[in-house]
């Protein structure tokens, strides 16, 4: 059975929900992420939240915010969501297709070992599951 530790791309990692989203982006940049899971006050075992580049220019940015002065904590917002590394690639995409998500932070033992984005799916599944995946996930209705 592929595993959800088979699609994934290790080496996730995290942000604190202390830090500012100007040192967020940065650490976005410096390791080609579109996404940071937050951390409870740098407490790895324990996720509050996604922060996605999208987070950073629509709800802060454009709305006129500093950068700087705004925390990842700050924009952490609903439910975070995750997959344990050793569930199976149909549980995977139900909880991205009943959540419509796109990045699913991946755990073992409680702790990040990885993440799941679209680029991890396009490359490990079928072209049916994938449109199936597409079709749920970006439904408007």
């Amino acid at each position: 059975m592929t595993t959800a530790r088979d699609i994934m791309h290790a080496g996730a990692h995290w942000i604190s929900s202390h830090e500012t989203l100007d040192r967020a982006a940065q650490v976005m940049r410096d390791h080609d992420l579109g996404a940071l899971p937050i951390s409870a006050n740098g407490d790895e075992g324990r996720m509050v939240g996604i922060l996605t580049d999208r987070d950073i220019v629509v709800g802060c940015v454009a709305m006129g915010h500093d950068p700087s002065k705004v925390t990842c904590g700050d924009m952490a917002k609903g439910t975070p969501r995750w997959i344990d590394a050793g569930a199976g690639v149909e549980e995977v995409l139900e909880e991205m297709q009943s959540h419509q998500i796109r990045r699913l932070p991946v755990v073992a033992e409680k702790r990040l070992v990885g993440m799941i984005s679209e680029a991890d799916l396009a490359r490990h599944l079928s072209e049916e599951q994938i449109a199936g995946w597409v079709e749920k996930v970006y439904a408007t209705g």
